[in-house]
């Protein structure tokens, strides 16, 4: 399993060639007008190559939009790119897959606010943090586990908190479940589902 789980839930299913991500990795989106569907791999590997060099993942994606792994050099340059070869392309950081998520557990956090959580380690790449509550008797109740989300997609073993040093777990969200035929993957906003078809 790739150490990025968010690429790893992305390409599930995809027979293609994940490479082990680190913390200069980046994922970038690019995108033409006309798609890459029809477009020769061959040539749009060769105008990759030729505008930013060996590159260590791409993937085309269902809507023709091209998913590049790449070092943070590379993803430089590709965030200024107006085209590639003769294709006219936008490019853009993905939303989720640069970063990554971790739990910290530990009760001596248990009335520290999140907005504290924020100031106190944005210097260890931390942009977002939110408390998991539970709910009791129609009471929401804080728990001593915080989510702390990371603008690397590796996500750190450990951070130093105050004066303790907190080791951190993979933050794994609970799965999409549709209520309306109880099954996983999807909403019920989305279900395909007929009742009473064999």
């Amino acid at each position: 399993m790739p150490s990025n789980p968010n690429l790893y839930q992305y390409l599930m299913g995809s027979s293609s060639l994940i490479v082990e991500a680190n913390s200069s990795t980046r994922y970038m989106s690019i995108n033409t007008p006309n798609t890459f569907h029809t477009v020769s791999p061959f040539l749009v590997q060769k105008f990759l190559t030729s505008c930013i060099g060996e590159i260590q993942n791409v993937k085309k994606l269902r809507s023709g939009d091209l998913l590049t792994q790449v070092d943070s050099k590379q993803a430089s340059v590709i965030s200024k790119l107006t085209h590639l070869g003769t294709f006219p392309v936008e490019t853009s950081f993905h939303k989720t897959l640069n970063v990554s998520r971790g739990v910290l557990s530990n009760p001596d956090f248990i009335h520290v606010i999140e907005a504290e959580f924020l100031e106190e380690l944005r210097d260890q790449n931390v942009f977002a943090s939110r408390r998991i509550n539970i709910r009791r008797d129609g009471r929401l109740i804080p728990t001593q586990h915080v989510v702390l989300t990371f603008q690397t997609p590796v996500l750190p073993k450990s951070i130093k908190a105050g004066y303790i040093n907190c080791k951190l777990r993979q933050y794994i969200p609970n799965p999409l479940r549709c209520f309306k035929c109880q099954r996983y993957g999807h909403s019920q906003q989305s279900c395909h589902h007929v009742f009473g078809a064999v």
